[in-house]
């Protein structure tokens, strides 16, 4: 695996170019904006999504997914809501057993899919894994210390996948527990809206951890009706992707939910931000999923009622604040 395909060149997408570089590979970054790609190529450095960032040379932009579909592996870095799409584009560009890396974090609106079972759908066959974990991109880009899950059933591919993108300081721990390691990423930038909410309300420090236990509860119960195991939730894509989502505004999910609890709206923080926050569409599509599997998960529903059903900030605080005491394992 010498050539690695990024689908995606946001931050996200942008930093894990520069850990596959940095682990020896050549990298095909692909960007849908011609001037994007052109601006990557010439100046190397992705001044709308990650700048200040110098890009290795080993990555080379380009707009052409036939491109990127001839590599090694594809590591698929969409937007949740477009990961569908991207791989129907890629279909009939791929070569039988090219591994797909799904490194998108969400859950469909429209079918409750988590992304590798819409991935499985448009794919068939080809191998798919799952790189979830705690990372801020600007810090993996910079070469600061991660550690990170990939979730994939065949092992011995899993550790021709860490060869070519894990290195001294990007450490990918390899399991087999697909569903565990995206539903923690899914929630948990519902629960990091809630927290930023908590935090742009100054409720306090107090608030916030009750909100991150009692929010890594909600994951647990759903993660587990849906088939994860407990120790993957309380692992790196689960326990530690919520802990750092939710405690700094480093967090596009914390950050947008630290200006709800500000007084702005949805629409005035959202028209600013040419990036997504996913929490916006996951909240949504949890609480349907949930409803589904009759999964009790109450912080989200409040987060989906704020954002998406007009809700005010107050009503749904003293609804939270006003629920009957319970046993806390229930």
């Amino acid at each position: 695996m010498r050539r690695i395909a990024v689908i995606g060149a946001g931050a996200w997408g942008t930093a894990l170019a520069m850990a596959a570089a940095r682990a020896g590979a050549e990298v095909v970054l692909q960007a849908r904006e011609a001037e994007l790609v052109d601006t990557i190529n010439r100046s190397r450095e992705n001044n709308i999504y990650l700048p200040g960032i110098h890009l290795d040379p080993a990555i080379r932009a380009t707009q052409d997914m036939a491109d990127a579909a001839s590599c090694d592996a594809v590591l698929l870095v969409t937007p949740a809501q477009h990961l569908r799409t991207a791989c129907r584009t890629l279909k009939p560009l791929l070569a039988p057993g090219t591994p797909v890396i799904i490194c998108a974090k969400g859950i469909e609106i429209e079918t409750g899919a988590l992304m590798s079972e819409a991935a499985e759908a448009e794919l068939g066959g080809q191998p798919l894994a799952v790189l979830s974990g705690p990372t801020f991109a600007a810090e993996v880009a910079k070469g600061l210390p991660t550690a990170v899950t990939l979730a994939i059933t065949d092992e011995a591919l899993g550790r021709r996948i860490v060869a070519a993108i894990g290195g001294r300081t990007f450490r990918p721990y390899l399991s087999d527990d697909l569903i565990g390691a995206q539903v923690g990423g899914a929630v948990k930038n519902v629960l990091a809206i809630a927290c930023g909410v908590v935090h742009g309300r100054s409720l306090g420090d107090n608030a916030r951890a009750a909100l991150i236990t009692r929010g890594l509860a909600e994951i647990a119960r759903l993660g587990m009706t849906l088939g994860a195991r407990p120790e993957t939730l309380m692992g790196l894509s689960g326990l530690g992707d919520l802990t750092l989502t939710c405690s700094s505004l480093q967090s596009r999910n914390m950050s947008l939910g630290a200006a709800l609890g500000q007084g702005r709206t949805l629409e005035q923080v959202l028209g600013e931000r040419r990036s997504v926050a996913e929490g916006v569409f996951t909240a949504r599509a949890v609480v349907k999923l949930a409803a589904t599997k009759g999964v009790d998960m109450p912080l989200c529903q409040a987060v989906d009622a704020l954002l998406n059903h007009g809700a005010s900030l107050d009503s749904v605080i003293d609804g939270l604040m006003t629920r009957p005491f319970k046993h806390e394992m229930l």
